[in-house]
């Protein structure tokens, strides 16, 4: 049943209502027991990695809070939607790509999110 449903908007409704459903319980877990920080780079060094932020975007889209999760990582939300959205074709644009041209898009786009963070977090002036 699964592997028929992968294509089209049914593909797309199983992952988004997976991806909800699994923000909805993270968002209800944190409310009762705070973990701190989990990326380690940030944990040793103090250092937001370029995809710190990325379960404080789906706790806030958990507790209905679009704006602070777009604001906590827009990469990670980005990602999110564009791997929800991927059985509707994007999928298969990204993977036609030229993979130097996948792995430029990458980089740029990671160095970008890292400077997000770094700003996010008061390393960088904005």
């Amino acid at each position: 049943m699964f592997a028929a449903s992968g294509d089209g908007a049914l593909g797309v409704v199983l992952r988004a209502g997976g991806m909800a459903t699994a923000a909805v319980v993270v968002s209800a877990l944190h409310r009762v027991h705070d973990p701190g920080t989990l990326c380690p780079l940030r944990a040793l060094t103090g250092v937001p990695c370029p995809l710190c932020g990325g379960t404080t975007v789906f706790i806030e889209l958990g507790a209905a809070h679009p704006v602070k999760a777009l604001l906590a990582s827009p990469v990670v939300l980005l990602g999110a939607i564009g791997l929800a959205t991927a059985p509707l074709g994007s999928g298969r644009r990204w993977w036609a790509l030229d993979p130097r041209m996948r792995a430029w898009i990458i980089g740029v786009t990671l160095g970008l999110s890292w400077v997000w963070q770094l700003a996010r977090f008061g390393f960088l002036p904005l």
